[in-house]
């Protein structure tokens, strides 16, 4: 009887055991080296050994990673429960070795690159020391002497050029000056490659500060320089197979390391984990979110757009007959709703998730084109691979999770549409290291192949890997292997790919007209639609009607043009408003809402009462995204008062209980010049 073939999770689990086997005889030997104070000439070994071993961890971990239930030779009961511990058995494993080898580690990679170096380059210098010996046995040792370091041919392909100064930045790098001649002993496949200079200095160097040669202005062999670098850098580089790094330097692991001990990216030490399922990238929008200050948030894009000649409004007209906001058509306008997620990973052990989110945009293929939002998910943790937006809840919906939204925009590029990149949040387990991931990305354009707008139906968009601004063509996160054996297994396969599904719809007649009053491009939820309307009606009172004339750019006193972009930054406060304002409209006749300057006064006295006064306070912690202590903090002194969005009232203003911040010019006045599009 044919021995029964073992299935691939299984194997898997074999040899995490081998690995664990041998952690432990490491720990054990090191543990009795200590003990007898003999550690000469065993450092370095186990050191050696410590590293092979975090190169197997992670090799097993990207394996595991990979691992579906198609690859399973016979159906396995509790797949997802049995990966999932095999994953935390090789968390708690590298986190075992991770100490251990940075307890033996030497100070920086330049002693340690010692043992790294190939045989060659062992020879090599083994013949300089022996020419040298006899000399240096006639002579006393000398600490500050300089060791005896063969000159670099300037032939040899080792030898390299610095085309720029760079200063070490951190312990192990070598600092090198314009136009010095370094030998180069490793090439990484990380970048940071191990030269050594001619004092025989060693450490590492990034690779695009180096070139190929011994003359900096020799233009003659640029070219081929250049050529020959890229092929030598693909060769060695990137490409290299998990049994070429198994048999590469014991110290090719070094990066991974440094940067975990020093913490700069979190996203490439959980990727060198394995913790990170394939296709995960940095969030791109996210990354837009922070560091481009407002320029893509809510707060910026309801601010008033100046004309091209800087002297009038291009977005904000008045209708001379009714003087309210003139409505304006742009090219696109559309409602839609984020209705689910299916098939999407989640991060591996580690990590604690904080939020699962979609933020969106406009999009053309290469720029955002319009703020960019963010609707939360909601999931159950007995199927957290499904996401769901817009739960059934008592009271207002939080605009967080409101994934009924519009789009305005005047763009006129054919290949307009919605980028949705759906991302978490999280915090690292062992370092309490914050980070936000993009786990995909979908895009839904806008019109067909004709340029006409598309039909409202229900889209199912697939989820791409990778970010959309890379070259290289992405492929979906879950893609079958080889091709497909017939059509019910085509259904399987289609229904284990990640899938957002969003429903285009239409708007009824009143909702229509509200968003014709909004600026020409603005995406956010429709709940907010009514507030948005009000405060764009406030701007034209005070920016062309009060004004004594068009030119005049002087402040302008008013407290709500002031604050309430900086609620489409806060969604609590601008969900606390909604409520006030709910409240106070519900206790109007019918015809106090048909007087709009009744309306707007009432708007105005319901917002100086509420959420001016708590963007004031100091007990109002400040709004920080997916922070869980941060919200509930906020939620209880936005809460504070009784009943939800019920408002404080103008006694807080003069209430001795009650803190206040230092007051500031800018909380009453409105700075058209500074904040103005």
């Amino acid at each position: 009887m044919p021995p029964k073939t073992k299935g691939a999770l299984q194997l898997v689990h074999r040899d995490v055991d081998e690995i664990k086997k041998q952690v432990d005889r490491l720990v054990k030997e090191v543990k009795e080296v200590k003990e007898v104070q003999s550690r000469d000439g065993s450092t370095e070994e186990a050191f050696r050994r410590c590293q092979e071993l975090q190169m197997l961890v992670e090799k097993t971990q990207r394996t595991l990673m990979k691992l579906t239930k198609a690859d399973e030779s016979a159906p396995v009961g509790n797949y997802d429960r049995r990966k999932q511990e095999e994953e935390t058995r090789l968390q708690n494993i590298w986190e075992q070795v991770n100490s251990l080898s940075l307890e033996l580690s030497p100070p920086g990679p330049s002693s340690a690159a010692a043992g790294a170096v190939s045989k060659e380059d062992n020879e090599e210098d083994d013949d300089d020391e022996d020419e040298d010996s006899s000399d240096e046995d006639d002579e006393d040792e000398d600490e500050d002497e300089k060791p005896a370091v063969k000159p670099p041919s300037q032939s040899d392909p080792h030898v390299y050029t610095a085309l720029s100064d760079f200063t070490g930045e951190q312990e192990g790098d070598l600092s090198v000056q314009r136009g010095e001649v370094l030998r180069i002993i490793r090439r990484a496949a990380d970048g940071w490659w191990l030269a050594q200079d001619a004092n025989g200095k060693r450490g590492v160097v990034p690779k695009t500060y180096l070139k190929i040669g011994s003359g900096v202005d020799d233009e003659d062999d640029e070219d081929d320089d250049d050529d020959e670098d890229d092929d030598e850098e693909e060769e060695e580089g990137e490409e290299l197979t998990d049994d070429q790094e198994e048999k590469s330097s014991p110290h090719s692991n070094w990066s991974t390391v440094r940067k975990a001990l020093t913490e700069i990216d979190t996203t490439d030490v959980l990727s060198a984990m394995g913790a990170i399922p394939s296709g995960f990238r940095p969030s791109s929008l996210n990354k837009l979110l922070v560091e481009e200050g407002k320029t893509y948030r809510g707060s910026h894009y309801v601010q008033p757009e100046l004309s091209q000649s800087q002297l009038s409004f291009s977005d904000l007209f008045l209708d001379p007959d009714s003087g309210r906001v003139r409505s304006r058509q742009v090219r696109t306008c559309v409602c839609f709703s984020l209705w689910s997620c299916r098939m999407i990973p989640s991060p591996g052990v580690g990590v604690q998730v904080l939020s699962r989110h979609v933020r969106l945009c406009a999009f053309d293929g290469s720029q955002v084109l319009s703020n960019i939002h963010t609707v939360r998910a909601t999931y159950n943790s007995k199927n957290p691979k499904t996401w769901s937006f817009s739960p059934r809840m008592t009271g207002v919906l939080p605009s967080l999770l409101d994934g009924d939204c519009f789009l305005r925009c005047k763009s006129e590029s054919p290949n307009l549409g919605i980028l949705f990149e759906l991302g978490v949040s999280f915090i690292r387990n062992s370092t309490g290291e914050r980070g936000d991931l993009s786990c995909g990305w979908s895009f839904l354009k806008l019109t067909d192949d004709t340029g006409n707008p598309l039909p409202n139906r229900t889209c199912e968009l697939p989820v791409n890997e990778g970010t959309p601004y890379e070259k290289e063509a992405v492929k979906e996160a879950s893609a079958t292997r080889g091709s497909p054996a017939g059509v019910f297994h085509q259904m399987l396969q289609n229904r284990r790919q990640p899938k957002l599904i969003v429903k285009l719809k239409s708007s009824n007649r009143r909702t229509r007209t509200q968003l014709s009053l909004l600026p020409d491009s603005l995406l956010h939820c429709l709940s907010c639609v009514p507030l948005l309307v009000l405060h764009r009606q406030l701007q034209a009172d005070s920016l062309l009607m009060d004004r004594p004339t068009m030119q005049n750019a002087d402040l302008i006193f008013s407290p709500v043009l002031s604050t309430f972009p900086e609620l489409l930054d806060q969604p609590d406060l601008l969900d606390a408003l909604r409520r006030v304002w709910r409240d106070a409209e519900n206790n109007m006749s019918r015809a106090q809402k048909r007087d709009s300057s009744f309306v707007k006064h009432e708007f105005l006295k319901v917002y100086t009462s509420s959420v001016y006064f708590l963007l004031h306070s100091p007990s109002l912690p400040r709004h920080r995204w997916a922070d869980p202590p941060s919200e509930e903090q906020r939620a209880r002194v936005i809460y504070a008062n009784g009943e939800p969005g019920e408002p404080a009232g103008p006694e807080v203003f003069v209430d001795a209980t009650r803190q206040h911040l230092a007051f500031d010019i800018t909380e009453l006045t409105f700075d058209l010049l500074r904040v103005a599009r």
